[in-house]
């Protein structure tokens, strides 16, 4: 709405943006990104989906139509914006506890101690890559900042990284000003938070974790590339939370996942850099944002007729409102549910001579969801309407595989294709537990980008340490 409003005022019309109460200071926000803090919004009182007609009628009335009359007949206050620092400006000299106490203040951390980003840092970091400091990789919203390399290092030394991983921060900055991934969508409401996927001999050069306690922090290059991410998020891409962020619960940053490229090639399945259009070997990062997960324990059975049921099962238990961006509600088959095999799950299912395309296949065939609870999210639940599910067949907005009867009773894929459904292999390679995650539609989409090394790269690292 507010950049609507935008571009709106800039040709000469007055607008008045309708906002609820609860996001009200992400409007805020949000203007100051768009370089006009006194873009005029007129409030939303409480939230419609928990009103009466006749509440949100009184409110409308009392409230927000004296408010658009206002805006729209009164010239706005003007309002300067004060200028940012610069990117080499020294902001703040002090001790290690001082600089932390202001980077709070200053609402550039997470609540966690950061490394000062001192000039002697963030050059060390710079040594990692070919590419011009000041090159901007593209503009981010809400906050409509450019992600430099420069700005790339200095978040990176705060994170904690160490200067060798610059590379995959730099994929990292380009998939986030990628418009694909939607970077924009990353303070929704329902919290969702990127996982980021790491492929190549650059795991096992920059020792990722990608066996035992996958997922969990305590190892230095999952933990602080994860960390990057978010305060990249925060200081670049501008999501300050109770202002641009309003996850209504949110997650905390999630921890790289390195895929166990050993255990594919023994069993000659694609890495995931393969499936997202990479050749298989190269050094890749893939981010997707997802609104949750769960481990599901003790996958039994020696064959994938025995092992899949429980899968499948496990993998459509987790997807609930997010089918709406599978048939419609919200769009149509952007949905990428995500599965984590361990590698003995996964070379006991290829032992038999299946392919993961197989795995896709059986998940598409069996993680279904029943057609009356699909109507019941997008029609009643989640208020996403899309009439019915034969209604989108008739359209030609689904395939007919989602109307092969009236039975409401009829399992219907959580997915529009097999491909949909993402297959990693990692974690503990000797145990019998999986875990899935919930994709969060087009509100972040699966993005990849190819690692750019420098030259001499082997030689920096071996340099490094």
């Amino acid at each position: 709405m507010l950049r609507a409003s935008e571009v709106c005022e800039r040709a000469g019309f007055p607008t008045s943006s309708l906002v609820c109460e609860g996001f009200l200071g992400q409007a805020a926000a949000t203007a100051v990104g768009l370089g006009m803090p006194n873009l005029p919004v007129a409030t939303i009182v409480g939230h419609p989906g928990a009103q009466s007609e006749d509440e949100i009628a009184r409110f409308a009335a009392e409230v927000t139509a004296a408010q658009v009359v206002e805006n729209l007949t009164r010239q706005p206050d003007v309002i300067e914006l004060g200028d940012e620092p610069g990117s080499r400006d020294i902001v703040f000299s002090g001790s290690f506890e001082e600089v932390n106490e202001h980077f709070a203040a200053q609402e550039w951390s997470d609540g966690l101690p950061i490394v000062p980003p001192t000039l002697e840092k963030i050059a060390e970091f710079l040594a990692f890559t070919d590419r011009d400091p000041n090159e901007s990789l593209g503009i981010v919203l809400p906050a409509s900042r450019a992600v430099t390399i420069w700005s790339i290092a200095v978040n990176g030394v705060m994170a904690g990284c160490r200067p060798e991983y610059m590379p995959i921060l730099v994929a990292l900055g380009e998939a986030m000003a990628d418009p694909f991934y939607g970077v924009e969508h990353s303070g929704n409401t329902p919290g969702a938070e990127t996982l980021i996927v790491l492929n190549g001999p650059i795991i096992k050069e920059l020792k990722f974790n990608f066996e035992q306690g996958v997922l969990r922090d305590g190892f230095r290059p999952n933990t602080s590339v994860g960390r990057f991410w978010r305060l990249a998020l925060r200081n670049i891409a501008g999501f300050l939370p109770h202002k641009t962020d309003k996850g209504t619960f949110g997650n905390t940053f999630r921890v790289v996942l390195a895929e166990n490229e050993d255990s594919l090639a023994k069993i000659g399945w694609p890495p995931n850099s393969a499936d997202m259009g990479f050749a298989a070997g190269d050094n890749t990062v893939t981010i997707t944002r997802l609104t949750g997960g769960g481990v599901f324990p003790s996958v039994t059975g020696s064959r994938p007729e025995q092992m899949m049921p429980y899968i499948a099962d496990a993998v459509a238990a987790q997807t609930g409102w997010e089918i709406v961006f599978t048939v419609g509600g919200l769009t149509y088959g952007t949905l990428r549910p995500l599965l984590i095999l361990t590698p003995i799950l996964a070379e006991t299912i290829a032992k038999a001579g299946w392919s993961k395309g197989d795995v896709k296949r059986y998940l598409f065939d069996h993680a279904r969801m029943a057609a009356w609870r699909v109507e019941k999210f997008t029609e009643e639940w989640a208020d996403f309407p899309i009439g019915s599910l034969k209604h989108q067949v008739n359209i030609g907005k689904l395939p007919p595989v989602f109307a092969e009867s009236d039975d409401p009773n009829r399992m219907v894929p959580i997915v529009m294709e097999p491909d949909d459904f993402m297959v990693l292999i990692s974690g503990d390679p000797l145990r019998t537990n999986a875990y899935t995650f919930t994709q969060n539609g087009y509100l972040g989409f699966p993005t990849a980008k190819k690692i750019e090394l420098p030259k001499n790269w082997a030689k920096r690292v071996k340099a490094a340490g």
